[in-house]
């Protein structure tokens, strides 16, 4: 619960896309604290393309969220990959740099992001390449939890899984509400209950999205909607359990006027700051 001393405003992003948000951003400056890219989409920069970024960059602060380090994955890391994620990061100075606690290549590139076996193999696989990683890029790696629509050979329970894999690496959590929303939804838990059991001082990073409900009990995560009242919920939960934590508005797909947008923005930081009153009254 945030004490009293705490700030009731919360630090808010969305993530820069080429054509139509980036011209938009750029021209009417919203009121962001950060924008989010995926660094991999923006390695090979050049041009007037890269004189826009670093002119965005010169306004915003940058979170920085990857899509291919693959984690979780059965092939070796790559390498060679990482030391170029290691030079953009060294060349922009990101707040942070995040990835997802999946894996998404083996032979190739499967483009979507695969649940990792809730097993203690699986435990031990992934903390020897976090610990890798983080070697290579001099810095905490901070991991989301996905969304997944089947569990594998699971022995373990997906909230232990995350959370021992956050001590052991000692690694930081990007708390995707969406996801844990849909998991919940998916797979029959508490997702309030769920955010409770998650350890504070390893929540660095929040992400909130929408999705779509196809049946009582089956949600996709697209991140091609509005938020959901029921996801506004469970953020505005999570800001009381852990405090105003910067948050990203994800949007990836079907994305709206920038006008649609900075109303869900107005939305979290109303949350955030309901939730700081909350917490000081008590």
């Amino acid at each position: 619960m945030p004490d009293a001393a705490q700030a009731e405003s919360v630090d808010v992003g969305i993530g820069l896309r080429r054509g139509s948000l980036m011209h938009e951003i750029e021209h009417n400056q919203p009121a962001l604290d950060f924008i989010e890219v995926a660094p991999e989409n923006w390695l090979r920069l050049g041009g007037p393309v890269k004189r826009r970024f670093e002119a965005l960059l010169d306004r915003y602060p940058l979170y920085t969220h990857g899509l291919s380090l693959s984690i979780g994955g059965p092939a070796p890391l790559d390498d060679t990959f990482i030391r170029a994620i290691k030079q953009f990061l060294d060349r922009y100075q990101p707040v942070l740099y995040s990835e997802h606690l999946s894996f998404c290549n083996d032979n190739a590139h499967l483009y979507d992001l695969m649940p990792i076996p809730f097993t203690e193999a699986a435990i031990q696989h992934v903390v020897e390449r976090i610990a890798r990683v983080q070697d290579l890029l001099g810095q905490r790696l901070v991991l989301e939890n996905v969304s997944y629509y089947t569990a594998p050979t699971a022995e373990l329970d997906e909230l232990t899984f995350i959370t021992t894999i956050l001590e052991r690496a000692d690694c930081d959590l990007l708390l995707d509400v969406n996801n844990v929303y849909v998991n919940s939804v998916n797979h029959g838990y508490d997702p309030a209950a769920f955010i409770d059991r998650i350890p504070p001082e390893r929540v660095r990073y929040l992400h909130v999205a929408g999705h779509l409900q196809l049946e009582p009990n089956l949600i996709i995560d697209t991140h091609g909607a509005a938020v959901s009242d029921p996801v506004w919920s469970l953020l505005a939960h999570t800001y009381r359990r852990f405090g105003p934590i910067p948050t990203l508005l994800e949007r990836d797909f079907e994305i709206p006027p920038l006008g649609d947008l900075m109303a869900e923005v107005a939305t979290i930081r109303s949350l955030a700051a309901s939730a700081a009153q909350t917490g000081n009254a008590a």
